[in-house]
């Protein structure tokens, strides 16, 4: 297949895991095998790890690092120099956890914890090193058998989704680890997180159905994958591959594109729902909606290709925009408020633009490397202006900076 073909045939990720057993998928898509597109039902047998990463990403770094080679030594010294990546972290696991409002805030305690024990498991992962293995598994059995309330304003819908997905993709590094507490994060997950995650994209908080950004939707989409993923649960799994596919909400794949465009050079470009908000959070959105793609990839799902690669469109537009090209605008309207109050925006917003965020190595890996496609601005964003990336704590130290788990270079280099 040719690496700069426009439309090269789509894979049927699951067909091809069922022919080549799970890992074994990477021979298939050497070797061509094709088919149509499918994003069947939650899989007959689970992959492990299997989220942002599987059991192949993770022997690759080891191989790698232990070899000295870039560019994974590189994402390996960004993980090591990481203050959140020592085993001396000690967690600060509370029961009840507040996004929002003002008084009370103390979110950051949740995130920070959550970015060590990630850390610490990839440490451990790639490196060996059993004190890191003992670090994020205290972290997670901490607060596993702590947290019981996320709340907050409107805000603790973001913390549920963000730090669901991510916390669950911790305790999937971990699963595997004596130590560890697997009952105990799946009981968590399913109680505290997932009913905030099931009622925002089932109700919105009340609010006129477009009235939040694609971020909200997408967040708590992937938590609830990732929840299905980590406690083996079809039916919450089945829901998040859904709601991405035919949502209601501006998550689903639809509405955070509403337009595509063909730019002079013959590329495809998708307009971002955020993309006339700013740029932080337009990037945001592309680490987001990245998780869902490749957590569902590694069980058999190729969200990545679905929809003629709508997704794929989405993330050169961005990139484009924020390398310091020009991109086309539709005028976009929706509806805020509870009564659904007519808003718009008429140009792409400048606001951010540029920022660096660790959601491109993930990006250009799977388009450009797994499926041999030419991602021209994708590649620019993250060579020109991101590698090698780092994680939680390496882009400032509020929210912002740890809206995703990062560390691409070392676990996404192929």
């Amino acid at each position: 297949m040719s690496r700069t073909s426009p439309h090269p045939q789509e894979f049927s990720r699951r067909g091809l895991f069922k022919a080549a057993g799970g890992l074994g998928a990477a021979f298939a898509l050497a070797s061509g095998a094709f088919g149509t597109t499918t994003a069947d039902a939650a899989p007959s047998a689970w992959t492990h790890p299997g989220m942002l990463h599987n059991a192949g990403d993770i022997n690759r770094a080891k191989v790698r690092v232990a070899a000295g080679t870039d560019p994974w030594l590189s994402g390996w010294n960004k993980l090591v120099a990481n203050s959140h990546s020592a085993s001396t972290w000690t967690n600060r696991a509370t029961a009840t956890i507040v996004r929002g409002g003002g008084t009370g805030e103390n979110y950051s305690l949740l995130y920070n914890d959550i970015a060590a024990a990630y850390q610490n498991a990839l440490r451990w992962k790639v490196g060996g090193t059993e004190a890191n293995a003992v670090c994020a598994a205290n972290i997670l059995n901490a607060w596993s058998t702590t947290l019981t309330t996320v709340t907050g304003n409107a805000d603790r819908f973001l913390a549920a989704g963000i730090y669901g997905w991510q916390f669950a993709n911790a305790c999937e590094l971990m699963r595997d680890y004596d130590a560890f507490d697997l009952a105990a994060a799946q009981e968590m997950m399913a109680t505290v997180f997932y009913p905030m995650n099931n009622d925002f994209l089932t109700n919105h908080n009340g609010a006129c159905i477009t009235n939040y950004w694609a971020n909200w939707d997408l967040c708590n989409m992937a938590s609830v994958l990732a929840i299905g993923i980590l406690n083996e649960d079809s039916a919450k799994y089945d829901q998040a591959i859904t709601y991405f596919k035919s949502g209601a909400g501006n998550g689903s794949l639809a509405h955070a594109v509403p337009y595509l465009y063909t730019d002079a050079d013959g590329y495809g470009l998708g307009q971002w729902q955020e993309s006339g908000r700013d740029q932080g959070h337009t990037v945001m959105g592309m680490g987001q909606m990245g998780a869902i793609c490749e957590m569902a990839w590694n069980q058999g799902d190729d969200l990545y290709s679905y929809d003629s690669r709508r997704f794929m469109k989405a993330a050169q537009y961005v990139a484009k925009y924020n390398v310091g090209d020009d991109v086309p605008f539709t005028t976009y309207t929706w509806g805020t408020g509870t009564n659904c109050s007519s808003a718009s925006q008429t140009v792409v917003s400048a606001d951010s633009r540029g920022q660096v965020r660790p959601v491109w190595a993930m990006l250009h890996f799977h388009y450009n490397r797994r499926l041999g496609l030419d991602d021209k601005y994708i590649s620019q964003m993250y060579y020109d202006l991101v590698a090698p990336e780092g994680g939680g704590g390496d882009y400032g130290t509020t929210s912002g900076g740890f809206d995703q788990l990062g560390f691409g270079t070392l676990m996404y280099a192929k």
